[in-house]
């Protein structure tokens, strides 16, 4: 296992930032729904709400109604005819002269609440012409415990036409801004002047703005119903009007009566009958005679402006909230923005386009607040998580070993606030960081071995300048690593377990079996003839994973020209070293019917087991040398055929000392992969170590299984056994075991040694049980291979 620098891998960071997450989403969620439902049913947004609303209602622009005029108690008028108030034959007068014009009806936003001389002359007018009078609603009066209207004397109030309050709702701000068309005491309800005006015009059935119903709102005990907001607008100043003196003089041509409704009112200054509205900013104060020219025009084109309901204005409200927390679970800081700055033009777009187009009034102000809310307090905390973290990475960070030498010394912490710290703690680590990456590409191009490193899909990052100089002249910035070494030819795979591959495609590391082999290695040629052995090696994070790899190849041309000479060597000792033995044992044979003593019969056996041992010695060395260092032939075979084929090579020397060899299996399936001569040859061996090391008339098993994944090869005997201590050096050359009561043997100690290089270069394991005067038993696992029946 590679050895690692000591980093830190586990560290507590308290409760999972995942959880952490999602509850504080949930109460920064919970907290801005509750703004946004408290700003809707309570005073906490009115003020914000009204300057929004006055803000849409100056930038209204609307065509007046053309059968409605003014006639104003003007400063002229005042002028003309004394002092106010003026006798009710004046007003007589003047709905006399109107009333030759034919109106449609007249309507005063004057109290006559007490009577004068000349009530019975302005009655008598009255009747020429549809007149409304206003009455006087008392919120207090003496000897009663409920608000009372106080109406027009009765000679006129009998004589008019309609009577209604002219009271406006003043709001906290002291603008009004709209008009309840029903107030009353619970018992008795009186409507807006311009209501029976309304009705008379448009028919007694004909509908009132959809607004909230009686007894929804209340003063103290002055209690309102049909509350609208008057839509006011630039034009709100502007309808056509005359002077009271003039129409009164008959100077005004009828025409201009005819057909419409004349609304009398005081527009004087010195009359203080003017109201702060929303428009106020751009006309001045409003008198309300030109107030209630506004309603009526409302009323009649439909225009009224009706605030939605608490439980709409909620929800509605809540919309644009939800849609930002959930834009926040998945959008970057720089989207939340944009999103929290979408929904709040949209909010307000359509707030304005809600009261232009349908007339309906629902103040943007509590989503705005819920927007602005959510996304400062989700900003907050965001900066807040994100400043800990760091902070707490960039600590541990500075806190583990500096693999720089000469480079370890404590961090300097700035002063400051905690974000000048942090920036501090920042430098620090980008320092750091370069330094190291300096470091690794200094050292990097001081191996002597060419080295290229690509990321995880191949694309070259670096190359050092021994792999510059092999490679020539290259644009590495836009090559993968499959690119560089295309132009090698492949030579043969340093792990022959492996096969069926495709040149080049197995340079590509995205692939995992490709990956798996280039781990491995393999042998390629170069251009110019020289061998080389590619490996790639996986980058490792500290977390485990492998972003990236490292290929290096190293030149084995001088490694191979030393093989070709251990074969030439080998070939000596196969050829060169056997042929004199065995010409010894030939000419032992062809004199042996020739000697004539003991003695001479005796030397010849003795030279005969010399040249017998070392043929076996030449044979074995030769056989050991072919398995460490040969290709081998690999192909498909069954393990449990090889082992009979074993079996049935060692049965003239069982049956010589009377040993029942037995080959079994347990299973179907034993394919593996592997080289048919050498993998025999090993089980020779070990069945051969098994009689050969066992006393007469006993039994060696041979037992093959199989695994999912392995084949399993037990080679058991009834033998002398091996002592402990003796078993760590069973597979070591030339060892052979003797021990006190066992008959002497004649190996060279080298058949151990072949089996355990066999199985290692198949990939397989080795393993040894034994006891003495019990057995031994050795076990083989190789890798099992999927053949198609």
């Amino acid at each position: 296992m590679p050895w690692r620098f000591p980093f830190s891998e586990r560290r507590d960071r308290g409760p999972s930032i995942g959880r952490r997450f999602l509850f504080e989403w949930t109460l920064i969620g919970a907290i801005g729904i509750a703004a946004v439902v408290y700003g809707v049913v309570g005073p906490l947004t009115e003020r914000a709400s009204f300057l929004v609303y006055d803000q849409l209602r100056l930038r209204s622009t609307h065509r007046m109604a053309s059968d409605i005029v003014i006639v104003a108690i003007d400063d002229e008028s005042i002028a003309e005819l004394g002092r106010w108030p003026w006798p009710r034959d004046t007003h007589a007068a003047l709905l006399e002269q109107i009333a030759k014009a034919k109106p449609r009806a007249v309507a005063y936003d004057v109290l006559f609440t007490e009577s004068s001389p000349g009530d019975t002359a302005f009655a008598n007018a009255m009747k020429s012409v549809p007149t409304y009078l206003p009455l006087l609603v008392d919120r207090q009066p003496l000897n009663q415990n409920a608000p009372a209207a106080v109406e027009p004397v009765p000679v006129l109030r009998d004589a008019a036409a309609g009577i209604g309050h002219i009271d406006l709702d003043v709001d906290r701000d002291g603008i009004a801004r709209s008009v309840s068309l029903f107030e009353g005491n619970g018992r008795d309800w009186w409507p807006g002047l311009m209501v029976p005006v309304y009705h008379a015009l448009r028919g007694p059935h004909a509908p009132l703005p959809r607004t909230q119903g009686k007894d929804a709102a209340s003063a103290g005990d002055l209690r309102r119903a049909h509350r609208m907001l008057i839509p006011f607008s630039r034009e709100s100043a502007e309808y056509p009007r005359v002077s009271f003196v003039s129409a009164m003089l008959g100077q005004v041509p009828p025409e201009f009566f005819t057909g419409k409704v004349v609304l009398v009112g005081a527009t004087a200054a010195g009359l203080r009958d003017r109201f702060a509205t929303p428009v106020s900013g751009a006309l001045g104060e409003l008198p309300g005679v030109d107030i209630h020219a506004t309603i009526l025009d409302a009323l009649l084109e439909g225009r009224a402006v009706v605030p939605v309901d608490n439980p709409t204005g909620v929800w509605t409200s809540i919309v644009p909230v939800l849609l930002l927390l959930g834009g926040l679970l998945v959008m970057s800081p720089f989207q939340s923005l944009i999103l929290t700055a979408g929904l709040a033009a949209a909010s307000l777009i359509a707030s304005a386009a809600l009261m232009y187009v349908r007339s309906r009034w629902l103040s943007p102000v509590p989503a705005l607040g819920g927007l602005a809310l959510i996304y400062l307090l989700w900003s907050w905390r965001r900066l807040e998580v994100a400043m800990s973290y760091l902070g707490q990475e960039l600590r541990l960070l500075a806190a583990e070993p500096n693999l720089l030498p000469g480079a370890d010394k404590k961090p300097h912490h700035a002063a400051g606030d905690m974000l000048e710290r942090l920036i501090g703690l920042t430098r620090e680590a980008v320092q750091r960081q370069r330094n190291m990456r300096q470091f690794i590409w200094d050292s990097l191009n001081s191996l002597p071995e060419p080295i290229v490193v690509c990321d995880h899909a191949g694309r070259i990052l670096m190359v050092n300048d021994p792999a510059r100089l092999q490679l020539g002249p290259m644009r590495f910035t836009d090559m993968s690593i499959m690119d560089v070494f295309s132009t090698f030819h492949f030579v043969r795979l340093v792990d022959e377990t492996t096969r069926d591959i495709s040149w080049p495609a197995v340079l590509d590391p995205r692939v995992a079996a490709h990956a798996d082999v280039m781990t491995r290695g393999i042998e390629v040629r170069d251009l110019h003839g020289r061998d080389h052995m590619l490996r790639y090696a996986p980058c490792t994070t500290n977390t485990g994973d492998a972003p990236g790899w490292i290929a290096s190849w190293v030149d084995i041309t001088a490694l191979h020209a030393s093989e070709r000479q251990r074969d030439d060597m080998l070939h000596l000792l196969s050829h060169d070293m056997r042929s004199p033995q065995a010409s010894i044992l030939a000419l032992l044979e062809t004199e042996r019917p020739h000697l004539d003593s003991q003695r001479a019969v005796d030397l010849t056996e003795r030279v005969e087991r010399y040249a017998r041992r070392s043929l076996a010695l030449a044979d074995d060395f030769v056989q050991l040398a072919r398995a460490e260092s040969q290709h081998y032939q690999l192909e498909p075979l069954n393990l449990h055929e090889l082992a009979i084929d074993a079996s049935d090579e060692i049965w003239p020397q069982a049956s010589a000392k009377q040993i029942d060899v037995r080959c079994e299996s347990q299973g179907e399936h034993f394919w593996v992969l592997a080289d048919r001569s050498l993998m025999t040859r090993a089980l020779i061996n070990l069945l051969s170590n098994a009689v050969k090391f066992s006393p007469p008339a006993k039994r060696v098993d041979c037992i093959i299984s199989a695994t999912a994944d392995t084949v399993v090869c037990v080679v058991r005997d009834q033998g002398y056994g091996i002592a402990i201590e003796q078993q760590a050096h069973l597979f070591e050359r030339f060892r052979r075991f003797h021990a006190d009561g066992q008959p002497a043997s004649d190996g060279t100690g080298l058949g151990m040694a072949f089996v355990k290089t066999v199985v290692s270069r198949h990939a397989g394991d080795i393993a040894i049980e034994s006891a003495l005067n019990v057995g031994t038993a050795v076990t083989i696992t190789l890798r099992a291979h999927a053949v198609e029946q």
